[in-house]
C-alpha cells in the first residue's frame, strides 16, 4: 500500500464548505469550521542551553528572542533527540527517534575506521515512506516551506520531495561555505556581494509569509547559524570584542555577532507577523538542534557539548509561543525532545493522528494549555558512532531525575541525578545498582522496540591507529 496517496486524497463537504479528508488509516480532521493556526518553527544549528540573554548568557544578546520567549511557554528540559544535526531534523519531521528511521548520525557521518567498534550503516537520507509534518498538513491546506539548510538526503530527497512546496536553501550539504555571498548553495540564488545569510534568509521568510497571509502556513525556518564556520559581520563583531570581561563564560566576539544576527532576523519576521495582523493565530516554535558546540561556546553549567553523551549535547533552549492559548511568561520543567513537535502541531492544526500511524512523540497541547501530563516518563538516546567532540557509541536515559548512559566500547555504566546534579559530576552507578538495572533494563527493551543498530567489534582495530578519522564512506 502507497501511504502517500492518502496524502493528495481530500474533497469538500457539502454542508457549510467544511473540508472532510479522506486518509484511511492515516490522518483524519474536524469538520469544525475555524481558522486554522500558521506555524513558524524556527531551528537554530548548534545553539547551546545558555546561549540566549535569557537563558543565561553573560556575553550574548538576543532581545528579540528574548520577548519570544517570554510571550509564551519556555521550557527549561527541552531535549534534541541526538546529539548531532541530521538525526534530530529527522526526529522533528516524523515525530520520530533518529534509531527509529535509522538516521543516527549527522549525513554522511565520520569514521574512525581502526576504532575499537565498527559502527553500523545508517541511511542517509530522510525515507520517502515517511509522512513528514509537512505532508500531514498538505490535506488540511496549509502551504508549506522548508527555509535553510535541510540535510537530510540528496537530491531525490530533498524537502520538495517530502511535503513541501518550497525549498530555498536546503541541500544534502551540512554548511555553506560562507555566511556571505556569494554563498554557492544550489538551491539559494547568490545575493549582491557581502549579504549576510541570516539576513537572506529572514528576508526569505518574511516573502513566504506575506504571500501566504490569507492561507494557512507551515515555515520550517532551519538556520544555517550559529553553526561553523563561525563568520559574523565586523561591525557587530567590534561591539562585543570591546564588551568581553576576563571573568565571563562566554567569551568569542564572532559567534556572539552570529547570535545578535539570528536574533535581528527572529525579530523582522515578528514584526512582519504583526504588520500583516496575522500574529494572533501563529504558532512560533523555537529549538535548536543540539547542544552548543564547546569549543565555539561554553554551555555550563552543563557538561560538555555537541557529539557528547552528557547534557551540553542534547538539552537546548525551547519555547513555544501559542496565541490565546499558551500563557505568557509561563514555564515548563518537564522534559520533552524534539520528537514532541510532530503530534503537537498536527493537534493545533486539528488534524489527528490516527492509532495505525506510528510515532514516538508525545503532544505537548495538555502542557501548554496546563491542563494535563504527558503519559510517558522516559525519554531515549541512541549514538552508536564516534565524534570528534569527544564521545565513543553510547545509548541513554532519562527517567524521572536520574539518566543513566551506556557506553558501548566498555559496557560502562554511568548514572547521574540531573536535578541534584546537572553537571553530571557524580556518577552514582557503584552505589545505586538496583536503579542502574531497572534503566538499563528499559533501554535495553527500547532498543529491541526501535530496531536500533548496535555497533560490533571490529576486525580491523589497531590499537596505534585507532585514535585516526576519515570521512564516512571513505577508504582506511
Amino acid at each position: 500500500m502507497n501511504r502517500r496517496r492518502f496524502l493528495i486524497k481530500m474533497s469538500k463537504s457539502a454542508a457549510a464548505g467544511a473540508m472532510t479528508l479522506t486518509l484511511p488509516q492515516i490522518f483524519c480532521q474536524s469538520n469544525t469550521v475555524k481558522k486554522k493556526p500558521n506555524f513558524v518553527f524556527i531551528l537554530i544549528d548548534d545553539m547551546g542551553w545558555t546561549d540566549l540573554s535569557g537563558c543565561g548568557s553573560d556575553l550574548y544578546e538576543s532581545p528579540n528572542i528574548d520577548k519570544l520567549f517570554a510571550s509564551g511557554m519556555k521550557f527549561t528540559n527541552a531535549y534534541s533527540a541526538c546529539t548531532v544535526c541530521s538525526p534530530t531534523r529527522a526526529s522533528i519531521l516524523t515525530g520520530k527517534y533518529p534509531a527509529s528511521v535509522n538516521i543516527t548520525d549527522w549525513i554522511p557521518g565520520h569514521a574512525r575506521p581502526w576504532a575499537k567498534l565498527k559502527v553500523p550503516e545508517f541511511n542517509q537520507e530522510l525515507p520517502l515512506s515517511e509522512i513528514t509534518i509537512a505532508e500531514a498538513l498538505k490535506p488540511a491546506g496549509y502551504a508549506a516551506a522548508s527555509l535553510g539548510k535541510w540535510h537530510l538526503g540528496q537530491q531525490n530527497y530533498y524537502p520538495e520531495k517530502q511535503g513541501f512546496d518550497i525549498n530555498i536553501g536546503g541541500t544534502d550539504r551540512g554548511q555553506p561555505p560562507s555566511y556571505f555571498s556569494p554563498y554557492r548553495i544550489p538551491t539559494l540564488n547568490d545575493g549582491p556581494e557581502g549579504e549576510y545569510l541570516t539576513d537572506r534568509l529572514a528576508d526569505e521568510a518574511g516573502r513566504f509569509i506575506e504571500k501566504n497571509k490569507d492561507n494557512p502556513f507551515f515555515l520550517y525556518w532551519a538556520h544555517f547559524a550559529v553553526h561553523t564556520p563561525i563568520q559574523a559581520k565586523q561591525e557587530i563583531t567590534a561591539i562585543y570584542k570591546a564588551k568581553i570581561k576576563s571573568d565571563m563564560l562566554h567569551t568569542n566576539p564572532v559567534y556572539a555577532a552570529m547570535i545578535q544576527s539570528v536574533d535581528e532576523a527572529v525579530g523582522r519576521v515578528m514584526k512582519k507577523l504583526k504588520d500583516l495582523g496575522i500574529a494572533g493565530h501563529t504558532v512560533i516554535i523555537f529549538m535548536s538542534d543540539n547542544g552548543g558546540l564547546a569549543r565555539v561556546t561554553s554551555n555550563v553549567p552543563l557538561r560538555a557539548g555537541k557529539g557528547s553523551a552528557y547534557e551540553g549535547g542534547v538539552r537546548t533552549p525551547m519555547a513555544i509561543c501559542w496565541p490565546g492559548v499558551v500563557k505568557p511568561q509561563s514555564y515548563c520543567h518537564i522534559p520533552v525532545c524534539s520528537i514532541d513537535f510532530y503530534p503537537t502541531i498536527l493537534e493545533m492544526a486539528g488534524v489527528t493522528i490516527l492509532s495505525t500511524v506510528e510515532i514516538d512523540g508525545e503532544s505537548l497541547v495538555p502542557l501548554l494549555k496546563q491542563e494535563g501530563e504527558l503519559e510517558r516518563d522516559t525519554l531515549y538516546w541512541h549514538y552508536p558512532h564516534y565524534h570528534p567532540g569527544g564521545t565513543t557509541p553510547y545509548s541513554a536515559v532519562r527517567k524521572g531525575d536520574y539518566k543513566l548512559i551506556e557506553f558501548f566500547e566498555d559496557g560502562a555504566l554511568e548514572l547521574y541525578n540531573l536535578i541534584e546534579d546537572i553537571g553530571e559530576t557524580n556518577n552514582l552507578a557503584p552505589q545505586m545498582t538496583e536503579k542502574v538495572n531497572e534503566l538499563h533494563d528499559m533501554l535495553k527493551e527500547w532498543r529491541n522496540r526501535t530496531g536500533a543498530r548496535i555497533p560490533a567489534p571490529n576486525p580491523d582495530y589497531d590499537k596505534k591507529r585507532e585514535g585516526e578519522w576519515a570521512r564516512a564512506g571513505s577508504s582506511k
